[in-house]
C-alpha cells in the first residue's frame, strides 16, 4: 500500500504540473498535504518518533522544508550571487574565451567534464553546479551552441563525483556503517565513475531525444552583455577566485584526513572549509575584486547580487517544496516499509544492497536518505556473505542514484537551471541517473571478480 501510494502521488503530481500547468511550488505543497492526510488516515503517519495527526502535518511539511534550505539556501544563493557577480564583471566571459582557445569549440564538453570532474571530488553536487554553471552559461553563449550540449557534460559528471564516492555525505556514511576503508573505496569507486562518467557525460547530449530539446538560459542568472575586452578582469584573477572555494572546502578536507585530531587550527579549517562558509569568503573576495578592483563602485555590485536572489527565488522555493514531499514520505514509514519486504529477499549481497538503495531512491526522492537507509539493512550482509565492504558502499551509492524524479530536490534543480518542463526534464535527468546506477552496479560486479574482502 505505501508503494502504491507513492506512485499515485507521483501520478497526480505530474498531472498537475504537466496538464493543469499548476508551479512546481504549489503542487508539490498539495500533493504533500494529502500525501501526509492518508497517513494520517491510516494512522502511519508519526513526527519526532510519536504517533502523528492532523496537529503535526504543518509542523512536518515545514521540517522538510526547513531541512532541504538549509542544506540549499546558502550553497545555492552565495553561488549563484558569485556567478553573477563575475557574470557582470565579465569574470565568467573570460574563463569562457580562455576554455574555448584552449579546446576549442569541439572540444568544449571534454573541458566540462574535466572540470566537473575534478571540483566533484570534493565538492557537493550543488556547490559545484552553481560555482561552474555560469561559465557553462557563457560557453554557450559564446559558442551559440545548445545550452544541453554544454550543461549536461558538466551535470553528469557532477551527479558521478557526488553519488559514487566518499568524501560525499552518502558514501561516507554508508562506508561508517560497512566499516568500510574510505580511501580505497575512493580509489576502488574512481576506477569505475571516471569512465562511466564520462562516457555518458559525451553520449547523453547527442541523443536524438535530448537533441530535439533547445531549452533557453534562464533570465537573472547571467549577464545578457558581452563585456569588451579591454574591460575584461584578468584571466589570473577570474580563475582565482572560481578555485577559491575548491582550495578552501578541498583543502581542509585533506588535512582533516590526515589530521583528525581537535585543535584550534583543526577548529579553524572545519570553520573555513564548511561550504557556506567557503562560498561566504569567495563572495566576499569577489565583490571587492570585481568591483572596487575593477573600478566598479560597490552599488553596481549590489544590483549583481540582487539580480542573482530574484532570479533564485522560485527555483528555492521549488526545491524547498521537494523536501517537505520527501520528509512527509519518510514520516509516513514508506522507508520502514520497504526495509521489512526487503529483509527476507536472496540475491548476490552487492546486487541486493544496489536494489534496496534503488527502490528507497524511487519512493523517497533523496539519494542521501536511500543510501543511508539502505546501508542499515544491507549491513548485515557483509558479515554474512563475506562480501567487501568497499564494493558495497559503492553498490549502495549506485543505486541511491537511480530514477531521479519528482520527489527528487535535485531533480528540480536541473529542471529550473536548464529551463525545462518537466516531462523534458524526466527525459533527461531520470534516464541519465538511471543509466549511471546501471552501469556503476555492472562495474561493481566486475571490480568483484578482481578484489575480495
Amino acid at each position: 500500500m505505501p508503494l502504491l501510494i507513492v506512485a499515485l502521488s507521483v501520478a497526480l503530481l505530474l498531472f498537475m504540473m504537466m496538464r493543469l500547468k499548476l508551479n512546481g511550488f504549489i503542487a508539490l505543497t498539495v500533493v504533500s498535504v494529502l500525501v501526509a492526510l492518508w497517513a494520517v488516515a491510516t494512522g502511519v503517519l508519526t513526527y519526532e518518533g510519536s504517533p502523528a495527526g492532523l496537529a503535526e502535518i504543518p509542523e512536518i511539511i515545514g521540517d522538510g522544508i526547513g531541512d532541504q534550505l538549509s542544506e540549499t539556501l546558502t550553497v545555492i544563493g552565495f553561488g549563484a550571487m558569485i556567478g553573477r557577480v563575475m557574470g557582470d564583471a565579465g569574470a565568467a566571459q573570460q574563463i569562457a574565451t580562455s576554455i574555448t582557445k584552449v579546446f576549442g569549440t569541439r572540444g568544449v564538453q571534454w573541458a566540462m567534464v574535466a572540470a566537473s570532474m575534478l571540483l566533484g571530488i570534493t565538492m557537493f553536487y550543488e556547490s559545484a553546479f552553481v560555482i561552474i554553471v555560469p561559465v557553462a552559461f557563457t560557453l554557450v553563449r559564446a559558442t551559440k551552441t545548445n545550452l544541453l550540449w554544454v550543461g549536461l557534460p558538466m551535470s553528469i559528471s557532477l551527479s558521478t563525483m557526488h553519488s559514487f564516492l566518499p568524501p560525499h555525505p552518502g558514501p561516507t556514511a554508508v562506508a561508517g556503517l560497512y566499516d568500510a576503508s574510505v580511501g580505497q573505496t575512493l580509489a576502488y569507486g574512481l576506477i569505475i565513475a571516471i569512465p562511466i562518467g564520462a562516457a555518458i557525460a559525451m553520449v547523453w547530449p547527442r541523443l536524438p531525444f535530448v537533441r530535439r530539446l533547445d531549452p533557453q538560459i534562464p533570465k537573472g542568472l547571467v549577464n545578457e552583455e558581452t563585456v569588451p575586452d579591454e574591460l575584461l578582469p584578468s584571466r589570473a584573477l577570474s580563475f582565482s577566485v572560481t578555485v577559491l572555494p575548491i582550495v578552501l572546502i578541498a583543502g581542509a578536507e585533506a588535512v582533516l584526513m590526515t589530521n583528525p585530531s581537535n585543535g584550534v587550527l583543526v577548529s579553524t579549517l572545519k570553520f573555513v572549509g564548511a561550504t557556506p562558509i567557503a562560498l561566504l569568503i569567495t563572495l566576499l573576495v569577489a565583490i571587492f575584486a570585481f568591483g572596487p578592483g575593477l573600478g566598479r563602485p560597490l552599488s553596481e555590485v549590489a544590483d549583481s547580487m540582487s539580480g542573482a536572489a530574484k532570479a533564485m527565488a522560485m527555483i528555492l522555493m521549488v526545491i524547498a517544496a521537494g523536501g517537505a514531499f520527501k520528509e512527509v514520505l519518510t514520516s509516513a514509514g514508506v522507508a520502514d516499509y520497504i526495509a521489512s519486504i526487503t529483509q527476507s529477499w536472496h540475491m548476490n549481497p552487492i546486487v541486493l544492497a544496489w536494489v534496496i538503495a534503488a527502490i528507497l531512491r524511487i519512493a523517497l526522492g533523496s539519494a542521501t536518505v536511500a543510501v543511508a537507509t539502505a546501508g542499515g539493512i544491507a549491513a548485515p550482509l557483509i558479515a554474512a556473505t563475506g562480501a567487501s565492504p568497499e564494493l558495497m558502499v559503492l553498490a549502495t551509492a549506485c543505486g541511491s542514484i537511480a530514477f531521479s524524479h519528482v520527489n527528487d530536490p535535485g531533480f528540480w534543480m536541473f529542471k529550473e537551471y536548464f529551463n525545462l518542463k518537466v516531462g523534458e526534464a524526466l527525459k533527461v535527468r531520470t534516464t541519465y541517473t538511471t543509466t549511471l546506477a546501471v552501469l556503476g552496479l555492472i562495474g561493481v560486479l566486475i571490480l568483484s571478480l578482481f578484489f575480495t574482502a
